[in-house]
């Protein structure tokens, strides 16, 4: 092998706009004996990469007039570039996002500030090595296809060479987690090193052969993956081998994703001899871009229900005066979204009962009127929601009538965490006499709708006259539970489907929906319309047990519920012949591809989508809901 070309120096680009750091990194690179380029701007780089090949690029992501993820994308918009090792050097915490991010703009690596010099050091040494050995990789092979062409009696010693390069290729693969691979077609025998046998499920030291390749394919892959191989073995194509495709481990059965890439090697007679290449276990890649895409579905869902409850709170509220409906109108989305404040700076994971409270109670708390005291408990969103809900409708009451009403007036709110459930006692004292009302509230209503139909709960009121008292009482599997997500099948698109019903005087409709104020709406526009409205139904339990037992002229079904999907509900009522329509607030085309001939409702839903759902006609009501139409 030629010495000179072994030892040749490349470029390695460092792009930092502090001085010190630059001085830095070329002492901690110094023994690596290779050509270090200091640059103190995105604009230095990027001038010195237009006349100059580079193995490695250092950034720092910092940096004032572009920051490092800005350059690495120009830099990946150069076809020359688009195949060079940039490294991020960053003195922040960077997230997951950051990082997929940082991965999307052409990053292979992260280094953290305080720089590890040993570290630093065997990162640039690694894509170096693989820079140099790639380049003399390339002249070997044109080296290699211009003795094949003069004679034969060359391919071997061209072969040699040709696999001492690849020898010394595999060392840095190795060092990147990049399998290098061999098919020799001659001899149809097949080369594996521990780590591409990984990607397959099989041990370091078991044998393989080419059958073990197409047998550890995932079903849905092995025709694609196969027609790229031999249009790369083809000599009139000679097409770049290049798929993704996923596996099914032989020993373990664990499916993993792979990319490879390769070229076929072919004889003077046009013969492909063999085909080598590298492949690469990008099932971390591919987890985060579907984590990418669930996570954006769950935002678009979590937006659309929260959008329904605004909705229904502007809908359902009632008062005497503009200004009070303003004010009414105003804590209870402020209620809300103190809520969605404390589950977002949680990523969603839970919100703290203690926070909440003291939260939703601090308008009050002046003095000592109000006092709160229980064990650390850590609240599901749907649950968090609901109590917020229900504890600003109480501490609303308390500051109209009740003992917050009076100078002396004080509360008492204590939680304790049994067995079984989650209890809550508010009382009070001090206040005006307080007696039973004659009727209920809208207030009232949505404390006993979040309390006992969207959480499962039980929701008791005591009209002492010294003051009221409440107790809530909480299942202790609403504090854990998540909501399910609709990973099915999508549906297709818009069919304009009708449903018909036979007229009746009041036709009974099943309405199946877990968000306590939604339902209280959609149940009073369907009683406006003139339909019986058996529920709201806020579990997939219940609503399997009203499917099974009750009588019923249609249903309303939300698809997505606190217990779980509502689709053996739909199974039930279609064996039945009871016609339905879904309500979501993922997005329509989401739907179970069983049900694509069925109306859908996204949230949040308007009052005049209800009436085309629901049109009663001279001989029949008429559900007719096209998807394309249904989203309000």
């Amino acid at each position: 092998m030629n010495k000179t070309v072994t030892t040749e120096k490349v470029n390695v680009l460092l792009v930092d706009d502090q001085p010190d750091k630059l001085l830095a990194y070329e002492v901690i690179l110094g023994d690596l004996d290779e050509n270090l380029v200091k640059t103190a701007s995105a604009r230095e780089a990027l001038q010195f990469l237009l006349k100059n090949d580079v193995a490695v690029v250092l950034i720092d992501v910092c940096m004032p007039e572009l920051d490092g993820f800005q350059l690495a994308a120009m830099i990946r918009e150069h076809p020359r570039f688009r195949k060079t090792a940039i490294i991020f050097i960053s003195a922040i915490h960077l997230t997951d996002v950051d990082r997929l991010r940082g991965y999307e703009m052409g990053a292979v690596d992260y280094v953290p500030v305080p720089v590890v010099p040993e570290v630093l050091r065997a990162k640039v040494r690694v894509f170096a090595e693989l820079f140099r050995k790639t380049r003399e990789l390339e002249r070997l092979n044109s080296t290699l296809e211009r003795h094949v062409a003069e004679r034969t009696a060359e391919l071997q010693a061209s072969n040699a060479r040709l696999l001492e390069s690849e020898q010394q290729l595999r060392l840095a693969t190795e060092a990147a987690e990049i399998g290098l691979w061999d098919v020799d077609n001659v001899t149809d025998t097949l080369f594996w090193p521990p780590c591409v046998k990984a990607m397959f499920g099989i041990s370091p030291d078991v044998p393989v052969s080419l059958a073990d390749f197409y047998a550890g394919l995932h079903p849905d892959d092995k025709e694609a993956t196969s027609a790229a191989f031999a249009a790369a073995c083809d000599p009139q194509k000679r097409a770049l081998y290049d798929v993704e495709y996923r596996t099914v481990g032989k020993e373990d059965g664990i499916i993993r994703w792979v990319a490879a890439k390769g070229r076929a090697v072919f004889d003077a007679d046009g013969k492909c001899v063999r085909v080598i290449g590298t492949a690469l276990d990008i099932s971390k890649r591919k987890e985060a871009e579907e984590r990418q895409v669930l996570l954006a579905r769950e935002v678009d869902h979590r937006a659309r229900n929260a959008l329904a409850v605004i909705q229904s709170i502007i809908r359902l509220t009632r008062a005497k005066t503009v200004d009070d409906y303003v004010g009414a109108i105003e804590g209870r989305i402020k209620a809300l979204a103190r809520a969605h404040t404390l589950l977002s700076d949680s990523r969603w994971h839970g919100a703290d009962l203690a926070t909440l409270v003291t939260e939703e109670l601090a308008p009050y708390r002046a003095g000592d009127k109000i006092t709160i005291g229980g064990p650390d408990i850590s609240l599901q969103p749907a649950t968090a929601q609901g109590l917020a809900l229900a504890l600003h409708e109480l501490a609303t009451n308390a500051a109209k009538h009740g003992a917050l009403s009076s100078p002396s007036g004080k509360i008492t709110l204590d939680w304790h965490l049994q067995t079984d459930a989650l209890t809550l006692n508010w009382a009070e004292n001090g206040g005006p006499a307080t007696a039973e009302p004659s009727s209920r509230s809208f207030g009232l209503k949505v404390i006993v709708a979040s309390i006992e139909q969207q959480l499962g709960g039980k929701a008791a009121f005591d009209w002492d006259p010294k003051g009221l008292r409440c107790a809530f009482s909480i299942p202790r599997s609403e504090l854990t539970k998540s909501r399910a997500v609709n990973a099915l099948p999508s549906g297709g698109q818009a069919n304009g489907a009708t449903i018909g019903l036979r007229r009746n005087e009041r036709p009974r409709v099943l309405l199946v929906e877990d968000e306590a104020l939604v339902a209280m709406m959609i149940q009073d526009t369907l009683t406006e319309f003139g339909f019986q409205v058996i529920g709201p139904v806020g579990t997939a339990s219940e609503a399997l047990s009203a499917a099974r037992d009750s009588q019923f002229d249609a249903a309303v079904l939300d698809i997505n519920l606190g217990d779980g999907m509502v689709y053996s509900v739909a199974e039930i009522l279609s064996k039945r012949g009871v016609p339905f329509v879904f309500v979501t607030g993922y997005d329509a085309d989401s739907v179970d591809s069983r049900f694509a001939g069925v109306p859908i409702l996204q949230k949040p839903i308007e009052r005049n989508m209800l009436q085309k759902v629901f049109l009663l006609g001279a001989d029949h009501v008429v559900a007719d809901a096209p998807r394309s139409a249904a989203r309000a």
